[in-house]
């Protein structure tokens, strides 16, 4: 068994709860009404988003050359 790491981001939404999307997965997104429910919910999906790509023989992505950047502007 492999175990791989992905990043997700949390947005707090105006109706309360947090979306949930997972950068390297397209599409992979979900919903909390907790920050920890949401995670939970996040580690989920991308359980199902992963045996869906085996089970259709696809390359499964991973974070290993990805790097994170924020970067700061004014407006």
């Amino acid at each position: 068994m492999k175990i791989l790491s992905y990043r997700i981001l949390l947005k707090k939404e105006a109706e309360g709860g947090y979306t949930v999307i997972v950068p390297l997965l397209p599409g992979c997104v979900t919903y909390g009404d907790t920050i920890e429910e949401a995670i939970k919910m996040a580690k989920e999906a991308i359980q199902l988003y992963i045996e869906s790509l085996q089970e259709h023989g696809e390359e499964i992505p991973t974070e290993e050359e990805t790097m994170e950047y924020t970067l700061t502007v004014e407006i």
